[in-house]
């Protein structure tokens, strides 16, 4: 049975004045120095609520974060798989109910949860500018917003995706890389593609790649929020995915679940492409024995959506500062290089190359990412910002009303 320790965190003793003592408010902790932060989580247990739907994700975090985290801070990590739209709803029924504290100290997040989280005072903050890693090694230029939504410091970076697609050249040679060839490809193909049913993050990024693309770029959408643009131009993806609805697997008459449930679709053969917001996943996926050495990626030349995603504390964590500790942690060069490796997860590292020694630029450098993995020289070109996060919202609700149930 895991030990579980009590922590007088919150009634960390500090001197004031006169050589009287006080509480240790939130306010508090955000103006202690991290080295005391550290201490004061030393020996602690951390709850780290987060996406569980990938094994090897899973994994990574079970052995190699929880053993580093064992080793240098002698903290108990406890892993909770659990989808963000679930504990964001757990948090603002207990929010609602007075409860000053629970059970999650830190987040996995980004996104419109992230915005409905920040929105609701879910979260704690702003804490992120306070971690040394964050400090020393991220562009804050970089995650200054989440899906458009000003980030203040109320989240962590944690890491850095792409959308890709997949598909085996032993039965493809050359995949359809514009949305018009994919469509053809799959009335000419019919049951052999699909996706993940929204609000899978990968089902709802391939959406949003084919919103962008019917209705003519990610520009328009950058300014925020438009109601009328989208009454607009949403129809225009309405009438897309329907259209190919009679081609998908399964004739649309139900969708993978999640992303995990389509690899297993691609591994089997059941499907030609798979997808993944991660552009090494199929090079872990080849490590690991799931998918056949001859899968590759592509993106779609009319562009591919990247985005940082992040962690968060929220508003009655009852580990505030081990927290803190596991954040910066997960941001640190070690963390990021070991979450980089295909072999392990595949994730791009959320750094910023310029502020990295040259040995630790070197270490990136020298990391194989297979040849399943597409190279900057292709990433590049095709990136494309994240929608705001209301766009993704109405997205999200109109392909239930418009595709789901038509």
């Amino acid at each position: 049975m895991k030990r579980v320790l009590i922590i007088i965190g919150l009634y960390f003793i500090v001197s004031v004045p006169g050589g009287l003592y006080a509480q240790q408010t939130d306010a508090d902790l955000a103006k202690t120095p991290f080295s005391q932060i550290e201490e004061q989580a030393r020996g602690s247990q951390v709850s780290w609520y987060m996406f569980g739907g990938w094994a090897h994700v899973n994994t990574w975090v079970d052995t190699y974060v929880a053993g580093e985290m064992k080793t240098r801070y002698e903290i108990d990590l406890v892993r909770v798989p659990m989808d963000a739209g679930v504990f964001v709803n757990k948090l603002l029924n207990e929010k609602a109910a007075g409860k000053k504290k629970g059970n999650i100290d830190l987040l996995w997040i980004n996104g419109e949860n992230f915005k409905n989280a920040r929105k609701a005072g879910l979260l704690f903050g702003p804490f992120a500018q306070k971690l040394p890693n964050v400090q020393q090694v991220v562009d804050p230029d970089s995650v200054t917003f989440d899906f458009g939504y000003p980030v203040d410091g109320y989240e962590a970076p944690f890491g850095r995706a792409q959308f890709v697609f997949e598909y085996d050249t032993a039965h493809i040679v050359t995949p359809p890389t514009t949305l018009a060839a994919l469509k053809a490809w799959m009335q000419a193909n019919p049951g052999r593609f699909t996706y993940p049913q929204p609000p899978d993050f990968t089902g709802s990024a391939f959406l949003r790649q084919v919103f962008y693309a019917v209705t003519g770029g990610h520009a328009q959408y950058m300014g925020g929020w438009d109601p009328d643009r989208f009454a607009q131009n949403a129809p225009l993806l309405w009438q897309w995915l329907n259209d190919i609805e009679p081609y998908l697997w399964q004739k649309g008459r139900t969708y993978p679940k999640d992303s995990a449930a389509l690899d297993t679709l691609f591994s089997r053969g059941e499907v030609s492409f798979g997808m993944s917001y991660h552009p090494p996943h199929a090079q872990n996926k080849i490590i690991e024995g799931t998918y056949p050495e001859t899968v590759r990626t592509f993106v779609m030349q009319e562009g591919s959506i990247y985005n940082t995603h992040f962690t968060a504390i929220p508003f009655n964590s009852p580990n505030k500062a081990g927290a803190m500790v596991l954040a910066n942690f997960l941001i640190s060069v070690d963390a990021q290089l070991s979450k980089y490796r295909p072999e392990n997860w595949g994730d791009f590292p959320a750094l910023d190359p310029q502020r990295l020694r040259q040995e630790d630029r070197r270490r990136f450098q020298a990391v194989d990412l297979g040849p399943a993995t597409l190279g900057p020289e292709q990433l590049n070109p095709a990136a494309v910002p994240e929608i705001p996060a209301d766009y993704l919202e109405a997205i999200e609700r109109g392909w239930r009303d418009h595709v789901l149930n038509e």
